[in-house]
């Protein structure tokens, strides 16, 4: 459906009104095709790529267990009108359904209007998603910085070099005091009302693209600001012209990128430091039993890096060596567990969102720490099963029959989190020793994995960005390719990413990774210089057998990282990052966050390529702009594939064609 090569058209008032015939009846088609290829857990079973998971699902099925992949097949066939986004559900005189039938909704809107307004509040939802998080972590610099909480600032060089990016006179200015600075401009531009220039955005992103964001009216005010105007123009009766809301909708996506993503990743190296390079073990063989296992699970620091600092205290191991246990551990579930994996190193990565339930069918986990997003209400029926206590940390992310130790939703007790995090590790000692009946299941699978990957860590082992940039100019290195994203079981759970980074290193493309869509490759070796055999012999030779062919760069806001490496070796080149060979890939994307990220790549230039189809397939205009018409304004597009081994070719073809410019 989206095919590979440029295809001229006729234009209508913005370029992408008249669209061939050709195109609409695969626009037509797609959705009807795509509903069959959807994976079932026995395929699942039959072609993952990780024993571990296997045995687990199998583990989980005898003991009558459901994980998401019974209820994914529970829930086919899957509804049409919203794989194809024409479902309307915005006011009460629907839902409306668009069909040949009904072409409109009750208020007039047709598929274009409505599939459009679909996707501009799901980027509203996306803003706010890595916008809060980053919040709470604003504020706890700011506050940090005032000394209104004792939480230890530990990115100095952060905070001096952005200060200096956003023009901050650093002169006899102590780091707490700049803190405070840094973290008033985030505010700012995360919650502005009176219209002004973005300051993040302006201080860290090319003239160039800044440029063309201007020229088409993409600048945005603040996150809150263009979350809040795209949950009001796709109200009851606003905004009926679809390609206004493309605009908004990319509009908001410059605002997730420069705030909710960019603005929280300085937030969090500003206040716990950036990425150290480091070796850790991965996948559940690295579960011990005998200890007390404190799992972190979500996206929020906060607290955390407090868990984790008071489980490291002599005082708590001593109590837990009291209570029976050999000492106490921590594992990593999704981004809270990635975050702190780089940053302290003694916190396992065992799983992402899709697979936590796998994790607490093992038994072996006394405490399951869950704060912020990608935390399934399921997990509670697994740990009731096997006793695990689970603990929410927000108000944002109640579960029920969880037990509740958090930051209040007004952040009034942020300054408590000390006190919070002693009561947390206290009960999971208690619940270690409430739990000596449990049966333990570990699978024996685990691997030595390299991960705290960044621009600065990559100039300091290169002595300069000058390597890489050579390495990328004669070829060694083909290209680079952001490989990150959610999981979703419309595609065989994990075995996209792998199959399609197989792809890439065999091909000289180095792949840098972060986020959910990290745990397979790091489970699996990918992220280990072992996994230099599959690689190309120029990538091997630029890696020198030292690094692995996959640079494992931390949590979902890490995409911030892959952007800094590309700005980076563009400004060296002098060369836009559109006309360098970079991508973005995420395969198996799941969610709001999912399009952000995507969006915010494409805003820079950059191609995005997926295995999962986005919401748009009941409009042909609205399909054909993203898929074809955005590559005329943005230099961009996004390219989907079901077949990840095709989706790897077209990538590799675009990466080749890209290396022109070199």
């Amino acid at each position: 459906m989206t095919e590979h090569h440029h295809h001229d058209h006729s234009h209508g008032r913005h370029g992408h009104d008249v669209i061939s015939d050709e195109r609409v009846n695969d626009y037509a088609k797609a959705v009807a095709e795509y509903k069959k290829t959807f994976p079932s857990k026995k395929e699942v079973l039959a072609q993952t790529p990780d024993p571990a998971v296997r045995e687990m699902l199998l583990h989980m099925q005898a003991c009558k267990l459901e994980t998401t992949f019974d209820r994914f097949d529970a829930q086919k066939p899957h509804c049409t009108f919203g794989i194809a986004g024409v479902c309307c559900k915005n006011c009460s005189i629907g839902p409306c359904r668009i069909t040949k039938k009904a072409p409109k909704g009750a208020c007039g809107a047709n598929a274009d209007v409505i599939v459009a307004r679909n996707l501009v509040r799901a980027m509203a939802a996306a803003i706010a998603g890595h916008g809060a998080r980053g919040r709470e972590t604003i504020l706890a610099l700011k506050y940090a910085g005032e000394g209104k909480i004792h939480t230890h600032i530990e990115g100095k060089d952060k905070i001096v070099k952005t200060a200096q990016t956003f023009g901050l006179n650093t002169r006899g200015k102590t780091h707490h005091a700049l803190a405070v600075e840094i973290a008033d401009i985030l505010l700012d531009d995360l919650s502005r009302t009176v219209p002004d220039k973005h300051k993040t955005l302006h201080a860290f992103a090319s003239k160039e693209r800044v440029a063309v964001w201007e020229k088409y009216d993409l600048l945005p005010i603040s996150a809150y600001h263009e979350a809040f105007e795209a949950m009001h123009r796709t109200g009851t009766g606003t905004d009926g012209d679809y390609e206004n809301l493309l605009t908004q909708f990319e509009r908001c996506g410059a605002a997730f990128a420069w705030s909710s993503v960019l603005g929280t990743s300085i937030a969090n190296d500003c206040l716990y430091g950036l990425p150290v390079r480091n070796t850790l073990k991965a996948n559940l063989g690295a579960l011990s039993s005998g200890f007390v296992n404190i799992a972190v699970h979500g996206h929020s620091p906060l607290l955390v890096r407090e868990i984790v600092a008071q489980g490291g205290k002599e005082s708590f191991i001593g109590l837990a060596k009291e209570h029976g246990a050999s000492g106490i551990r921590f594992y990593g579930i999704c981004c809270s567990g990635l975050s702190a994996m780089y940053r302290y190193g003694n916190v396992i990565p065992l799983s992402n969102a899709v697979g936590a339930e796998l994790v607490l069918g093992t038994g072996a986990l006394d405490l399951w720490v869950a704060d912020i997003q990608d935390i399934f209400p399921s997990i509670m029926d697994v740990a009731e099963c096997f006793k695990t206590v689970v603990v929410t940390t927000s108000d944002s992310a109640r579960l029920r029959g969880a037990e509740h130790y958090g930051i209040k939703h007004d952040h009034s007790n942020i300054g408590e989190i000390e006190a919070i995090a002693k009561k947390i590790v206290y009960r999971a000692i208690e619940s270690f020793a409430d739990r000596r009946d449990v049966p333990v299941k570990i699978p024996e699978y685990e691997i030595d994995a390299e991960i705290g990957f960044s621009l600065e860590n990559v100039v300091k082992h290169y002595g300069g960005i000058e390597p890489v940039v050579e390495a990328l100019r004669d070829g060694l290195v083909r290209g680079i390719v952001n490989l990150v994203g959610c999981n979703n079981p419309r595609v065989l759970y994990e075995k996209a990413i792998v199959d399609i980074v197989e792809q890439l290193i065999a091909n000289d493309i180095l792949v840098l990774t972060n986020g959910c869509a990290s745990f397979p490759l790091l489970k699996l070796g990918y992220c280990n210089k072992n996994a230099l055999k599959i690689a190309g012999a120029g990538l091997r030779r630029f890696l020198n057998d030292v690094l692995p062919p996959v640079w494992h760069m931390g949590e979902c806001i890490d995409n911030a990282r892959a952007s800094a490496l590309f700005k980076a070796l563009s400004e060296n080149l002098n060369i836009p990052m559109k006309d360098l060979p970079f991508a973005f890939v995420s395969p198996e994307w799941s969610n709001e966050k999912g399009i952000g990220a995507a969006l915010g790549f494409r805003l820079l230039g950059i191609n995005s390529y997926h295995c999962v189809y986005p919401p748009v397939q009941g409009s042909s205009k609205v399909s054909d702009y993203i898929f074809h018409g955005s590559e005329e304004k943005l230099g961009s597009r996004m390219i989907v594939d079901i077949d990840p081994l095709s989706l790897a070719k077209k990538l590799i073809f675009d990466i080749t064609d890209k290396r022109s410019f070199l």
